[in-house]
């Protein structure tokens, strides 16, 4: 992989900038994101195909009569093998991939590394070919965008044309993985936050069809899910579905702060093989007692919408039970409630995976779940199959806060069209129920507690862009609050500035002196040595650390309305920033991200 990386280097520092000569920058972008969408569909394609793989040798190595002890004994040994690979491999963190791309897109330039167009492959192949308790869409959504940057970087493209083909890999990846052209493009408008212009919109086009393409070429053109069991929309079930949006916005609700939970207590374990044992073991025994958790659970969901959910509990303990309508709820209840606890446990263990399918999982089981609740009632009936699709965007809406996505993506991998009514109704009430609790998804919070999430909004984008270390100014001269006020003198005759530092014996800064202040007293000989610099300092209004965020830096110019700023590191003088330096790196960001 790295010679064929430096081959192609080697091609684009020959020919130098002969694609800008040839076709001009706008039409060499979208030939750039059409080979980015066949990369894409192709690391789709060997994703689908490497997972089969090894699920074929695990369920192979395995007879019939142990498939309990498959379940229990296999994701343990898949995420091990993924944690040796990524540990001594890879040796970087390859968690959380969609985070990791809004990352690098706030905080690096765009710049992903190079294995990231092929370590998740590897890694979630053997994750979840193992039966690891995730989905593939996340890594491939990681390595397309890490196709994206790496071709972007390659031919010397600037932060916003490696922006869009990092979104151009993000959204070939989606597509490539679910054959759902649409919903990979509205994927990057939505949760990667690419705004929206005619010079975006034409690339995302082009690499999500192609990679749609190459996935129809290589897989057929069955889409993930047959929807053999649908029932017509009717108006009079409309209710329902509004009900079911707030009741998959508060599964949302519990998937996302449980994911945080069992994170920041995983979290807790530093020794790693230590961890992988306690999460596995759990893991695994969740398994055994639920074996819908297994895997994906992609064969569930087509259980489910083939109208077969009286098989949901086969394979498990609790099939002792039957399939009663209460045995069936309280199962579907224990899988709702697991599923969360089971996917984070793979992650935190080791494992590589992302939530694109437990949340499709869980909103299945949701929609199954609250449909059956409702015709066990016997006041009114409402189809199960149907219920069971639009779940799946409900919870999906919430989780992602994305429900344009949501809706078009469950349309596009179901043949879903006609019931695109209660998808739009469901999964906009999922999100706005989501929304009273959490401000931000699953993917954006941890970047948005740290000031390092783009979004929208130009004015917070191009402040999170910028970096408080190219705006701090250093050329200041410095003075010891204990020197004479001759030496102040002396060193304003020798400086360019009018502003002062001043500091004490142990080199913590305590105040500033302004030349405007003592200019009346400056040539007051008499003072030279009967005043010290202690004596006309004065504090400053306030001051910036060094890890603040650009948003905090403005929030605190605006709070003081000073116009210079000192800045800190644990009480130690590193420079100043001052607003009109802040404004100009400000127009330069500004221009430096907008598009066309």
């Amino acid at each position: 992989m790295e010679n064929f990386w430096a081959l192609i280097r080697k091609i684009s520092a020959k020919y130098g900038n002969w694609q800008m000569d040839l076709v001009g920058q706008r039409y060499f972008v979208i030939i750039l994101s059409f080979f980015v969408g066949v990369c894409s569909g192709l690391a789709a394609v060997a994703l689908k195909y490497s997972i089969f793989i090894v699920k074929q040798f695990v369920v192979d190595s395995f007879a019939s009569d142990n498939y309990n002890l498959l379940l229990l004994a296999s994701p343990a040994v898949g995420i091990f093998i993924t944690m040796l690979y990524v540990k001594y491999v890879v040796k970087d963190n390859l968690g959380h991939g969609i985070t990791k791309i809004l990352y690098a897109i706030s905080q690096n330039d765009s710049n992903l590394r190079k294995h990231h167009a092929y370590s998740s492959i590897i890694a979630s192949s053997f994750t979840i070919g193992f039966g690891g308790s995730v989905g593939a869409e996340a890594p491939i959504a990681l390595t397309g965008a890490g196709l994206g940057s790496n071709i972007g970087k390659l031919f010397r493209m600037d932060y916003k044309t490696i922006t869009l083909l990092v979104a151009c890999g993000a959204a070939g990846g989606i597509a490539g993985a679910f054959k759902a052209p649409i919903a990979g493009m509205i994927f990057t408008l939505e949760i990667l936050m690419l705004n929206l212009t005619l010079a975006s919109i034409v690339p995302l086009l082009v690499s999500a069809i192609t990679a749609t393409s190459i996935t129809f070429f290589f897989l057929g053109f069955d889409v993930e899910f047959s929807m053999l069991a649908i029932m017509p929309f009717k108006m009079r079930d409309l209710p329902f579905y509004l009900i079911l949006g707030i009741f998959t916005g508060f599964v949302s609700l519990m998937f996302t702060r449980c994911t945080w939970f069992c994170e920041r207590k995983m979290a807790q374990i530093h020794n790693s093989y230590v961890r992988w044992i306690v999460g596995s073991t759990i893991l695994g025994l969740l398994i055994f007692l639920f074996p819908p958790l297994y895997g994906e659970g992609y064969s569930t969901i087509s259980q489910l919408l083939s109208n077969h959910g009286n098989a949901l509990n086969n394979g498990s303990p609790f099939a002792m039970l039957g399939d009663s309508n209460m045995s069936l709820l309280l199962f579907a209840a224990g899988v709702i409630l697991f599923k969360t606890v089971a996917t984070s446990l793979t992650t935190t263990s080791g494992g590589v995976g992302g939530t694109f399918a437990p949340s499709l999982f869980l909103g299945g089981v949701a929609g199954y779940f609250f449909a059956l609740l409702t015709n066990s009632t016997e006041l009114y009936n409402v189809p199960l199959t149907n219920f069971t699709l639009v779940g799946m965007a409900g919870v999906m809406a919430g989780v992602m806060h994305a429900p344009l996505t949501a809706i078009f993506l469950i349309a596009e991998i179901t043949n879903g069209y006609q019931l695109l009514m209660p998808l739009m109704l469901t999964s906009t009430i999922s999100y706005l129920t989501i929304g009273l609790f959490e401000e931000h998804s699953i993917y954006t919070k941890p970047l948005a507690e740290r000031g390092e999430l783009l979004t929208h909004e130009r004015d917070k984008t191009v402040l999170t862009l910028m970096r408080l270390n190219r705006v701090i100014e250093t050329d200041f001269t410095i003075v010891n609050a204990d020197d004479s006020f001759g030496s102040l003198v002396q060193a304003i005759a020798k400086s360019e500035r009018n502003l002062f530092p001043v500091i004490n014996n142990r080199n913590e800064m305590i105040g500033v002196v302004l030349l405007n202040d003592i200019r009346h007293i400056m040539f007051d000989k008499e003072r030279y040595n009967t005043m010290t610099v202690r004596d006309v300092m004065m504090i400053p209004p306030d001051f910036i650390d060094i890890n603040d965020t650009m948003e905090q830096v403005m929030d605190k110019f605006e709070k003081t309305q000073a116009w210079n700023l000192p800045v800190i590191d644990n009480r130690q003088y590193i420079g100043f920033v001052s607003k009109s330096k802040i404004f100009s790196v400000y127009r330069r960001v500004l221009t430096h991200v907008s598009y066309e």
